[in-house]
């Protein structure tokens, strides 16, 4: 017995089914992808790969090198076409092929522009070309400078959300033991007002500190370019190479720099065309003139000379303008290295600061505010002390720890900066 086949249209509302549910499948793995924490890495690539600004910018990199494919070819020839020497009076009047004179002509023009010219205006245009390559890695480095600081915001405000639960937990239990100690005759009802303001208090601030952390997971999402609902990781330590790059592999990686220099390549590439065109370019003709059958046909050659009369004042100016425009760029390079160079000192100094003021707080102010705590709760706990002075040392503790986490993050975020003003050398050389 034949095998039997569906039909076309049943066989395209199969493949719509397919597609339906490979759609669904999709739509699945995303949703799940995007629910998972998200890491610094995977946060930078993917910043990377869907930013818009640096979409744009290879977009215009992609533009230049359009233009720099034509930028060493010749003029378009020239088609014309006409009729010379047309009577418009007497008895051959408006006729073509009477008199001797008159001829119908075509024949084609080409301006022609030497290889050296060409060749400078290609290397002018391979210039602009790098150019807007500077300005793609300018665009990549701030898209990965952004996206580092935003997770980092949302790395420390998450630990403070847990710091906050973690005294909520604890002010809770408090409350319930002071319950307790009410019904036991052993604390007062001030006692358990006090507890229960002091339990409100804290929960106000974990409901701000949860608000905080929502308001960085948006922040992050923004630069993500996707809905990001947890992040994961610790943060980086905040030691950063850049501070001790020489001179020569840091004008290789740094965005602002590298523009500077491809300004420079461009001013000097332009100058180059002003100064070829102090030479002008001559244009070739051939036509062929045809006319009447008891006359021959003619052929003429001929060729166009612009006649530079005036070069002090028009080629000359041009040239010099190019050449100053070229120091220019160069003192431009110059106050940029400078500024550059300068604000790398500057993180450097802050960064070296904040690892040593995080380390003092470590050493002393936690270490302080925890034996604070357990001073307190040991003398409530022999009725030797307040309940009012157990939770302050436990806000205390809590102050510190948040200010110790506040200054974790600030350092973080100068690291951020210093680190990421940078591309790394492989996405440079690949771009």
């Amino acid at each position: 017995m034949p095998l039997t086949i569906g039909t076309p249209s049943c066989r395209r509302v199969s493949l719509r089914a397919h597609s339906f549910i490979a759609a669904l499948i999709l739509a699945s793995v995303t949703a799940r992808a995007q629910e998972a924490p998200v890491t610094l890495d995977a946060a930078l690539q993917s910043a990377t790969d869907r930013s818009a600004a640096v979409g744009a910018a290879q977009a215009s990199v992609r533009a230049s090198s359009e233009v720099a494919v034509k930028a060493g070819q010749l003029p378009d020839p020239m088609l014309k076409a006409g009729v010379d020497n047309l009577p418009v009076t007497g008895q051959q009047k408006y006729t073509i092929g009477q008199d001797f004179m008159t001829m119908r002509r075509i024949g084609i023009e080409q301006e022609w522009v030497s290889g050296d010219k060409r060749r400078l205006r290609s290397a002018l245009a391979n210039d602009v070309v790098d150019r807007e390559r500077a300005g793609y890695l300018a665009q990549l480095a701030n898209t990965r400078q952004q996206t580092a600081a935003a997770w980092l915001n949302a790395v420390y405000a998450k630990k403070a959300v847990s710091l906050q639960q973690e005294l909520v937990g604890h002010m809770t239990h408090e409350l319930e033991a002071t319950k307790a100690s009410y019904r036991g005759a052993k604390a007062t009802a001030a006692d358990v007002t006090q507890a229960q303001a002091m339990l409100a208090q804290t929960q106000d601030q974990l409901l701000k500190a949860r608000q905080t952390f929502q308001t960085a997971l948006i922040g992050l999402s923004r630069w993500t370019a996707t809905p990001v609902s947890d992040v994961t990781g610790e943060p980086p330590a905040p030691q950063s190479y850049v501070s001790s790059l020489p001179p020569e592999e840091l004008r290789d990686v740094q965005p602002a720099l590298v523009a500077a220099s491809r300004d420079i390549a461009v001013a000097d590439a332009d100058t180059a065309v002003a100064n070829s065109d102090r030479s002008p370019n001559w244009t070739w003709e051939v036509s062929y003139q045809q006319r009447g059958g008891a006359y021959s046909n003619m052929v003429s050659v001929g060729v166009s000379i612009p006649l530079p009369i005036n070069r002090k004042n028009r080629q000359n100016r041009d040239a010099a303008e190019k050449a100053e425009l070229g120091t220019k760029a160069r003192l431009m390079y110059e106050d940029a290295q400078r500024q550059v160079e300068a604000d790398i000192r500057t993180q450097a100094a802050t960064l070296a600061s904040g690892r040593d003021r995080i380390d003092n707080l470590r050493n002393s102010l936690l270490p302080a505010a925890d034996q604070r705590a357990l001073l307190a709760t040991a003398a409530y706990k022999a009725g030797m002390g307040s309940l009012a002075d157990t939770f302050a040392a436990r806000r205390a503790q809590l102050d510190a720890q948040l200010q110790v986490l506040d200054l974790q993050r600030d350092v973080s975020q100068t690291w951020a900066q210093l680190e990421y003003q940078v591309v790394p050398a492989s996405m440079s050389v690949s771009q």
